[in-house]
């Protein structure tokens, strides 16, 4: 699996910190981020019990190759 580093939270501390990666096999994007614990928060989303929720900065988007497109 071939993953890139497309960005960093700019406003991050050193330990911890939300990165956003690019996988080439899948044409996917891998988020590591906070996880949301927050109850009701959580309920009102329709989670899979096989899936979680990650929160990131509005501020990473700009990471995202699609955004930034001309």
């Amino acid at each position: 699996m071939a993953l890139i580093k497309l960005g960093k939270d700019p406003e991050s501390k050193v330990e911890g910190s939300p990165t956003l990666y690019y996988d080439e096999a899948r044409d996917t994007y891998l988020m590591q981020s906070w996880r949301v614990t927050d109850a009701e928060r959580l309920a009102q989303m329709d989670i899979p019990a096989h899936e979680t929720v990650v929160e990131f900065p509005k501020r990473m988007m700009q990471f995202f190759p699609e955004v930034t497109r001309d």
